[in-house]
């Protein structure tokens, strides 16, 4: 994966952060949104594209755009930053190849034991019931 072509293909848009904070926030546009066009992506071929589609399945919209926003900094620059480092740390994820489970097999001893406590547990319960009188 380019990082360098990846961060090419991303459009920024600055907004006004929400909730309170008094004359700056009302005059300075801080809060960064990334928009990200998977479905025209060209650095990702079928393959890649198919486990990303899957992977923000919930976090696409109807035409394939992913959006990504971030205020947590007052300066711009700096929220453009994370939410960048944000994005290719999800891509990463999404492209992460999951390891296959080898089922490993129960050792002899444990089966031993765990059918010795169970016929333990069992005569204690039997000794609890009263006897039969035949």
């Amino acid at each position: 994966m380019d990082v360098t072509l990846l961060k090419s293909e991303l459009t920024y848009k600055y907004v006004r952060s929400s909730g309170s904070g008094g004359q700056h926030i009302n005059k300075v546009s801080s809060k960064a949104e990334l928009y990200f066009d998977l479905e025209n992506s060209s650095v990702f071929n079928d393959e890649e594209k198919q486990k990303l589609f899957e992977f923000f399945n919930n976090r696409l919209t109807k035409d394939g755009v992913l959006i990504l926003a971030c205020d947590e900094s007052r300066s711009q620059f700096r929220n453009k930053a994370l939410v960048t480092q944000r994005f290719i740390e999800l891509i990463e994820e999404g492209l992460k190849e999951e390891k296959i489970r080898i089922p490993t097999r129960i050792p002899r001893g444990v089966k031993k034991k765990r059918l010795k406590n169970k016929r333990i547990h069992a005569d204690k319960k039997a000794n609890r019931k009263p006897p039969t009188l035949e």
